[in-house]
């Protein structure tokens, strides 16, 4: 094993705010949601008693060692009151739209890991929250009044050590790791907790003596590069606490979409109009803070027997206000008028979306 020579600790150039979002056991939290005999029960999702692996497992099943990606028969054996539930990607997909969507109330920077878990980067957030902490629990508080589901969220200066932070209080909690602790919180950390440091190479820094973030930050740079590649680089500067690399919203959402479901089944025209006012706020609260702008306005409406239709609109510019959102959307509800069923959902989107420096008119400029 080699000490460090005296190299340069850099800092990070500036303090981001990042947060990182993991819903909790979120495709069995979902089927115990909508189940209330699963409630209280060792739940896995995917796979059967006899045969496949398991995809998601409640923390009543995790108490038994059941873990993702184990096979079912393993699993069984390890929890015999375990209870098999089909997956329902749909349905998770959903909810996870719904999630961003309350991510997007705050930050335009989100990169999704997974439908579960994403990054969001809140240096400069879109309700102007001081505190990084707060923005977190107003994110879990809104998820779980909108979705009953529970999220944990680590808040730090970097992403690995926000993805840390998350998986330290889990579930249904939150954790800070400030600039000044950073370093401190990596050393005792083993290596096979570090976010991208899989069994094998977990193994490989074992053999070579190496076990937590302290003994990774007492190697050179140069030994770690020999042993580990590109790698390398990012293991030692990950035990000093040090990570640059941004969030990255490259994923560009193309559409913003709200949807409601009745309590009674609508009939009169007048409701109808009633009931997309809240759907055109929420499109354009998003379109206001994201400074997005879209053309296709797309009516959905889903009848009481769960029949749906949909009918579009494109216009020649980028909708660009609230009020010609509602217009063209009104007017595909009244093109349809009378309906031959009760209505049980109404939802409205706006797609082909382009920021609004994009939606401008261009001007033919001398070169």
């Amino acid at each position: 094993m080699h000490s460090a020579d005296p190299e340069p600790d850099v800092a990070p150039t500036s303090h981001r705010k990042i947060i990182h979002i993991d819903m909790d056991a979120f495709y069995a939290s979902v089927e115990q949601r909508d189940n209330p005999d699963l409630r209280g029960k060792p739940v896995a999702v995917g796979g059967s008693a006899e045969r496949g692996v398991v995809a998601a497992a409640s923390y009543e099943a995790r108490k038994f060692g059941v873990r993702s990606a184990m096979p079912s028969v393993t699993a069984k054996r390890q929890c015999p009151d375990l209870i098999f539930v089909k997956p329902r990607f749909e349905t998770y997909k959903a909810i996870s739209r719904q999630i961003r969507d309350i991510f997007a109330e705050h930050t335009a920077i989100i990169e999704p890991l997974s439908l579960d878990e994403a990054y969001l980067d809140v240096t400069e957030n879109l309700q102007g929250i001081p505190l990084a902490r707060d923005v977190a629990l107003r994110i879990r508080e809104k998820i779980k009044a909108e979705t009953g589901l529970n999220a944990s969220a680590g808040i730090s200066y970097n992403k690995f050590l926000a993805k840390l932070a998350s998986d330290h209080r889990k579930p249904n909690n939150q954790f800070v790791i400030p600039p000044e602790m950073g370093a401190a919180f990596v050393e005792a950390l083993p290596v096979g907790k570090f976010h991208g440091i899989g069994p094998a190479t977990s193994a490989r820094f074992n053999a070579l003596g190496i076990f937590t973030g302290l003994d990774i930050r007492n190697q050179t740079l140069a030994f770690l590069q020999e042993n580990f590649g590109k790698a390398g680089a990012y293991y030692y500067w990950i035990s000093r606490g040090v990570d640059d690399r941004p969030v990255r919203a490259d994923r560009i959402r193309k559409s913003v979409g709200a949807e409601n479901t009745f309590s009674s089944d609508l009939t009169e025209f007048d409701a109808m109009v009633a009931e997309l006012q809240p759907l055109v706020d929420k499109i354009w609260r998003h379109c206001e803070g994201t400074s997005n702008r879209g053309r296709t306005v797309t009516l959905k409406v889903k009848f009481f027997d769960f029949e749906s239709i949909t009918r579009s609109r494109s216009v020649a510019a980028p909708v660009s206000n609230r009020d010609d959102l509602e217009r063209v959307a009104v007017g595909l509800l009244q093109a349809e008028m009378p309906l031959p069923k009760p209505v049980r959902l109404l939802g409205v989107s706006l797609s082909s979306l382009q920021t609004a420096v994009e939606a401008q008119p261009q001007l033919d400029l001398p070169m």
